[in-house]
């Protein structure tokens, strides 16, 4: 049986996936990687490696997404095939850098009560920016991660990718949504262009939370470039 590894955003967890699991363990054994623990890409993606099997197909979302890239980049012999999720190879500008290292000395000595209600909002599409389930469950995955995983996440800048992706050999899904608000369609068309076997696709009507908010359109995406790569 196939090994599918699942990395998700910041401050998300395994819980991204809930909507799609009892579709994706048709296609393969379900493995989470551990986005918690560490500072830093790299050393993410040197837990991912230590944690998964012998030989995976890696799934990145968003923020996972650039964890992803290095995993494929660092050992691609062990990455069968890649999919980015709503992610970007572009390194975070000086004004994104800014602004979390703001955020970092704010909440260091806060109490944390979960991610801003703008923030969530901005992560879904425009028509679901008060659904009031949607929000709830995504405030959830940020209580449940906590205070110290929220800290560890905001001190994880992220470096570009995109010099080092044509160095990508496996079959590669790309995936951007059209209503997305945090990573945009441009920033996908970026990384396929530089990766030989990659697919793209755009989910229209879809903000950032493609998992949640178009689950069964991801789904069929995920299961026919798995069948035509022949992984």
């Amino acid at each position: 049986m196939r090994d599918l590894v699942f990395l998700p955003g910041f401050m998300l967890n395994q819980h991204l996936w809930d909507d799609m699991l009892p579709d994706l363990s048709t296609l393969g054994q379900i493995h989470f990687g551990d986005l918690f623990q560490d500072i830093g890409i790299d050393a993410m993606a040197d837990r991912v490696l230590s944690q998964a099997p012998e030989k995976f197909i890696l799934f990145g979302f968003s923020m996972g997404g650039f964890v992803a890239q290095a995993v494929a980049l660092k050992a691609p012999e062990r990455v069968l095939g890649l999919a980015l999720l709503n992610t970007s190879s572009r390194p975070q500008t000086e004004q994104e850098s800014n602004a979390t290292k703001g955020q970092y000395l704010l909440a260091k000595d806060a109490p944390f009560k979960g991610l801003t209600s703008r923030a969530l909002a901005s992560s879904l599409h425009p028509d679901l920016s008060k659904d009031q389930g949607m929000l709830g469950r995504l405030q959830a995955m940020a209580l449940e991660n906590g205070k110290e995983v929220f800290l560890r996440q905001l001190q994880t800048l992220r470096d570009s990718n995109a010099e080092q992706l044509n160095q990508v050999r496996c079959p590669t899904l790309i995936v951007a949504s059209a209503q997305d608000r945090l990573r945009s369609v441009q920033e996908s068309e970026e990384m396929a262009r530089q990766i030989e076997q990659a697919r793209f696709e755009v989910v229209d009507d879809c903000g950032h939370m493609t998992p949640m908010e178009k689950p069964q359109e991801l789904y069929r995406l995920i299961a026919g470039w798995m069948e035509e790569s022949g992984l």
